[in-house]
């Protein structure tokens, strides 16, 4: 239950004035299902308005305030997408049309009726040969309601809100906001010049103001982090199991290659953590090839050899049954009895597998979601391994930990870098292990940046790579192409490429992406495997977890319009096997700075741990790491510049708070649990409270 201090906050958005089922669908678009959301929902930015007398006296591009007097309505022809235009002169006799498009004009002609002057605010462009100002912003009669509105903020909006709309929402759920009592030390606020909660959610919606911004992203990221030390608290708490093996069955394995520094280095501490009693909770960061697999599987056999069980978990089952093999293959020489469950195992299969786990006879366990099923029981899990952690929420890890009959140690892996100063942000909880040096031998990617005008040259150039018995992949930004959207028209479209691509080489191309049923992606990705098709067009779906080493192109179609990690993970997807692997970059036309320093670093280097970094400082902003999966709250607020400068703050001060100042049973701390709440990170809470 939560403190009856944020009952006013946490009141659904339909107890605001003017919030009605029409009004409902676009807020909920916008994740404003709550009055603290409506609060929360920071401007984007701020516009500046410039009065003016006439229409002469603005420039095109200016944002304006103007005194207009319509003269005539234009509405489109029946059953034409046409604007609707008001004609409106000013003083001086100028005319300007006032445009709408779409269900936005609906309220023009009660707003503007001719021959009544009304002023106007917004921005003031050009169509042919006349001014125009599309979607005006305020229409009022008096004057005077406009000149407060020189300065004002403008919000994300969705289909069916309005800046006055929202503006009028926060205004309501501001006035709510209750007295809290504070969470920062007054000294930690007085020197970094920070205002009151209260005063800083107000300021927010008034002023670009740096300090005001920073108080309220390190609030989230406080928050972040006090929710994830309580999870490393919670398990540490849990009692566990020393684990340490002989070594036998890790003597008995047969690698083809000689174990880097970087892999020797994460087994040991992994066989460190494992040999005290508090479970681990440990992150492997490696970059594509680094050889996780293997640091995994000694880490897996060290609790086979203590008697144990090991389970791996991934996200999808294609790589379950790639991880499965993997391992099936490397454990031949040990006896480990190995098995695959995911949700396709039915039947005595499945009560098969369910057996050997209650009865011990499955020493290590590889699956999908289905590992988590309450029917799914283990004699003694010791080890779970987690893999491409990022698509697995804290939840779930919690879910499967709970699998044993005590707190089994957790390793969790990921092949997306992330830069050493953001790891906090979504790993605060975990000690990391890095793989920062690939395995001997590993041939470097080719990597090209093609002009897309030479798309013949390089259809022409996959159809030589195709008839020499190799496989590639074709990547498109999107699934399909949108008309009638300007930033959307021109990006490249899977189904269309697909559609071209088979035209010329037929039944050896297969389609995947992710709007396809599961069932039919995964036999896409099937076919491709086992050779049967030749060429793969895909979205990023094949980002992480497809590996066919017999596949050594990869083309990337309108490259600019991805992500350096994202292409550096495409990237990864070849180069797998002892064959020399292209990558071609095709770029379109007006390329950004930003556009062509991605593309040269790509060409530059394959390190994804300096790629990320880099990509940090291209980007400058936006969100960390892209979408949070399974339910968790992504940050609103803070930005990467302030992950940067505030992430070791705030994770310091939960640390102290935590380990020195009384946790959150202290006055400080009953406060600071206010925050698990306000940013959605309430499972901390209910760990603390034993739920």
């Amino acid at each position: 239950m939560r403190p009856e201090a944020l009952n006013p906050l946490f009141a659904e958005v339909q107890s605001l004035e003017g919030v009605g089922p029409k009004v409902m669908k676009p807020l909920e678009k916008l994740g404003l299902t709550r009055v603290k959301d409506v609060a929360y929902h920071l401007p984007e930015r701020f516009v500046s308005r410039h009065a003016i007398a006439d229409l002469d006296a603005g420039s095109e591009g200016e944002q304006v305030i103007i005194a207009l007097t319509p003269i005539e309505h234009r509405a489109p022809r029946p059953g034409s997408r046409g604007p609707y235009r008001v004609l409106a002169q000013d003083a001086a006799g100028n005319i300007c049309a006032l445009t709408w498009f779409g269900k936005a004009a609906y309220g023009a002609k009660k707003l503007l009726p001719v021959g009544e002057q009304r002023w106007i605010a917004g921005r003031l462009d050009r169509y042919g040969d006349m001014l125009q100002i599309v979607h005006p912003d305020h229409i009022e009669v008096d004057s005077a309601a406009n000149m407060g509105r020189l300065s004002e903020p403008v919000y994300r909006l969705s289909e069916g809100l309005t800046q006055p709309k929202v503006a009028g929402l926060v205004e309501q759920a501001l006035a709510r906001l209750p007295e809290l009592p504070e969470w920062i030390e007054p000294g930690q606020l007085a020197k970094a010049g920070w205002p009151a909660w209260r005063d800083a959610l107000r300021l927010g919606h008034e002023t670009t103001n740096e300090k005001v911004r920073d108080r309220l992203a390190y609030d989230e990221l406080l928050a972040n982090s006090l929710a994830l030390l309580l999870v490393k608290a919670e398990g540490r708490r849990r009692k566990g199991q020393a684990l340490a093996g002989d070594g036998v069955l890790r003597g008995k394995l047969q690698l083809p290659f000689a174990l880097t520094g970087a892999q020797t280095r994460s087994i040991a501490e992994i066989e460190g953590d494992m040999a005290q009693e508090a479970p681990m909770l440990r992150l492997l960061q490696g970059d594509v090839g680094a050889g996780k697999t293997v640091v995994a599987l000694n880490a897996m056999l060290i609790a086979v050899e203590a008697g144990k069980q090991a389970a791996m978990l991934a996200p999808t089952e294609i790589l379950a049954r790639q991880h499965f093999e993997t391992l099936r293959k490397m454990l031949g020489p040990t006896g480990v009895e190995i098995a695959l469950l995911t949700g396709r195992a039915k039947g005595r299969e499945r009560e098969s597998i369910l057996m050997g786990l209650m009865d011990g006879s499955i020493q290590i366990l590889v699956g999908t979601h289905a590992i988590f099923q309450d029917t799914v029981n283990y004699r003694d899990l010791g080890l779970v391994v987690i893999d491409e952690q990022h698509r697995f929420g804290v939840a779930q890890r919690l879910s499967l930990a709970a699998k044993g009959r005590r707190a089994p140690h957790t390793l969790a892996m990921t092949a997306t870098p992330i830069p050493r100063s953001l790891t906090l942000a979504q790993y605060g909880e975990m000690d990391v292990s890095r793989l920062d040096e690939l395995p001997p031998g590993r041939q470097a990617i080719d990597t090209r940046v093609v002009g897309q005008d030479r798309m013949d040259e390089v259809v022409a150039g996959v159809e030589r790579h195709l008839a020499s018995g190799q496989q590639a992949y074709w990547v498109c930004p999107m699934v399909r192409e949108i008309d009638g959207v300007p930033d959307l028209a021109d990006i490249a479209a899977a189904e269309a490429r697909y559609a071209a691509l088979k035209e010329r080489f037929g039944d050896a191309v297969v389609l995947v992406h992710g709007q396809l049923r599961p069932e039919i992606k995964d036999a896409g990705i099937e076919r491709f495997a086992s050779g049967q098709a030749r060429l793969l067009v895909a979205t990023t779906v094949i980002e992480v977890g497809v590996d066919v080493p017999a596949a050594t192109l990869m083309v990337i179609e309108q490259a600019e319009r991805f992500g350096l990690a994202q292409l550096h993970q495409l990237r990864g997807r070849v180069g797998r096997g002892a064959e020399k692997s292209t990558c071609l970059l095709l770029r379109g036309s007006g390329l950004s700075e930003t556009g062509r320093a991605r593309l040269a670093l790509m060409r530059e280097t394959q390190d994804g741990f300096r790629i990320a970094e880099e990509d940090l400082e291209l980007r400058g902003g936006g969100e960390l790491l892209g979408t949070r999966q399974s339910g968790e709250a992504a940050f609103r607020i803070a930005n990467l510049e302030q992950m940067q400068k505030l992430l070791p703050v705030a994770h310091g001060d939960a640390r102290l708070l935590m380990e020195r100042d009384g946790g959150l049973t202290s006055p400080r701390g009953e406060a600071a649990r206010l925050l698990l709440y306000l940013f959605e990170r309430d499972w901390g809470v209910q760990l603390l409270r034993g739920g």
